[in-house]
């Protein structure tokens, strides 16, 4: 088996997507998951560009890392002085890091018109950089910026950078599709003059690639099938403009399609989706539902054909086992189902063999998507739904009614509004009349909700809205169009969505939040029956 090293750069170069931004304690904790499931490199920053890179650099070497090696970024020195007095090399070594990564300049365009130097001094200050830290003792690994662009137009002078690096002493040397345009016949064939070019002095080269042509894996992966031993690229393909290679996608396909190669040390796949699934999170990013492999939707089944084949086979419509990286299958209820994803979203009910209720349901479903609701993201209203048609549903509490008010106060030139809620609910034999205030209507509301159930359901204490989307079902009807409202809500073991559909904005978020509570209450009491003697649970 041929090891493929994995170099994360989600710390700098993802960092650099729009909308991304990591705090120290994120970089840490990024810094610890990536070194459990196994990478072999991570990229913690530029310490000469900020104290919290630098602070970064203090505090990693604290933490008791097992698999990872971390490294340094930064430029080659700069013109008209040495590596020893450049400020920038002197951080690098500062940082305490075992392994530099210094990026250099490959194209002579860059090199003339950019950096404004002579192709001479261009090939000096790459000696000099790579040099000093091999002197230090640190690991150095040279990335060759524009590397297949600069091979295009001038590949003399392209050889005669990484060859430069490759005399200085750097361990690895790693092309770069920087403008992220190039093909993958083009990846493929670059990285064998490569390697070519460098087979004298025994160094091996890597891969880093961008998405601006949506081909960064593809490249990534054409790059090893041509001798590459490396990639970098970022978790979840976070980076700049269109992003880096998604180091996700590189590790699933190499372990799990392609023959030869290891990664990860053959271990750590089934962790990627809770792997992605945490930087996601920690960088305040909204997941990409349709993502490869770890996405919710990967695994995601909707037409009734495509369902019914894989409940009998599911390789019929599945790459891969969605376990294997730690995903799972999901049936989805929407107008294109068939009665297959209506057995398979209510297995547990053991209802298959009721034919005529399964149609029932289906014929329910259909009516209410031509009304705007849409049941894939709403997997807890589509239970409640089954449960009112089955007529097993009991209804914790009755809506007597409800009322939203917002008032304007003004403070010195700064509006505030004030949103209050008042319902009246009856839950048993008792009549409940709350008022909550909130940001806004949906928030009011459920302040005033939870007034008015905590004392009777404790453990809604635990629930807590997750996500909140308004989407207008039918623009073309104007100010009377319908409005989709769905609503996110979690526990401490679950989560889940609710939908609610009206021309009213208000009724359409009640009836989601309703849905949402009664999932709640619901889930809770059947796994509260799920612990008890038999006898006892067919008493409650």
């Amino acid at each position: 088996m041929k090891k493929i090293e994995i170099y994360d750069t989600t710390l700098r170069d993802g960092a650099q997507g729009e909308g991304v931004s990591f705090s120290l304690q994120d970089k840490l904790a990024i810094t610890e998951r990536l070194d459990e499931i196994g990478v072999d490199y991570i990229e913690g920053g530029y310490p000469a560009s900020n104290e919290k890179d630098s602070e970064y650099f203090r505090r990693v070497q604290e933490m008791d890392l097992k698999n990872i090696k971390v490294c340094a970024f930064g430029m080659t020195r700069r013109k008209g002085m040495t590596a020893a007095e450049d400020p920038g090399m002197n951080a690098l070594l500062d940082s305490g890091a075992p392994v530099v990564t210094i990026v250099g300049k490959t194209h002579d365009f860059h090199v003339t018109d950019v950096l404004r130097v002579s192709l001479e001094e261009n090939l000096s200050m790459i000696a000099d950089s790579i040099g000093i830290m091999v002197e230090k003792g640190r690991e150095a690994i040279y990335d060759a910026e524009h590397f297949f662009d600069g091979w295009k137009a001038n590949p003399d002078y392209a050889a005669q950078t990484i060859q430069t690096a490759a005399k200085a002493g750097a361990r690895m040397v790693v092309l770069c599709d920087t403008n992220g345009g190039s093909l993958p016949e083009e990846i493929a064939m670059l990285t064998r003059a490569a390697i070519e070019a460098l087979e004298p002095f025994g160094v091996p080269v890597g891969i880093h690639t961008h998405n601006d042509g949506d081909l960064a894996v593809a490249n990534a992966l054409s790059a090893v099938d041509a001798g590459a031993q490396q990639i970098q690229g970022t978790i979840n393909g976070f980076g700049e403009r269109c992003g880096n290679a998604d180091l996700i996608s590189c590790v699933a396909n190499l372990a799990l399609k392609k023959k030869g190669y290891e990664v990860l040390g053959g271990d750590g796949l089934e962790h990627l989706t809770e792997l992605s699934r945490f930087v996601y999170d920690t960088a305040n990013v909204n997941r990409r539902n349709n993502q490869a492999f770890v996405g919710q939707s990967a695994f995601a089944h909707k037409g009734g054909m495509h369902v019914h084949a894989v409940n009998r086979a599911s390789s019929s419509y599945e790459h891969i086992s969605p376990e294997l990286v730690g995903n799972e299958r999901r049936v989805l209820v929407s107008e294109l189902s068939g009665r297959s994803n209506i057995m398979a979203l209510t297995t547990k009910m053991n209802i298959e063999q009721d034919r005529k209720v399964m149609d029932e349901i289906l014929a329910r479903v259909v009516d209410l998507e031509n009304k705007g609701f849409q049941f894939e993201a709403a997997e807890a209203s589509f239970e409640l739904l089954v449960r009112k048609t089955l007529g097993t549903f009991t209804p914790h509490f009755k809506t007597m009614k409800y009322h939203v008010e917002v008032e304007d106060f003004v403070h010195q030139q700064d509006m505030e509004l004030t949103t209050e809620a008042t319902i009246k609910l009856q839950v048993g034999d008792q009549l409940r009349h709350e008022v909550g205030e909130g940001d806004g209507p949906i928030d009011a509301l459920s302040a005033a909700l939870r007034k008015a159930l905590d004392g009777v359901f404790p453990n809604l204490k635990r629930m807590k809205l997750v996500d909140y989307k308004v989407r207008v079902v039918n623009s073309e009807a104007g100010t009377a169009a319908r409005t989709r409202v769905q609503i996110e809500c979690s526990d401490e073991s679950d989560v889940w969505g609710t939908i609610g559909v009206s021309e009213n904005v208000i009724q359409a978020s009640w009836n989601a939040l309703v849905d949402a509570v009664e999932y709640k209450l619901h889930k809770d009491e059947a796994a509260s029956k799920q612990g008890m003697p038999d006898e006892v649970a067919a008493a409650n």
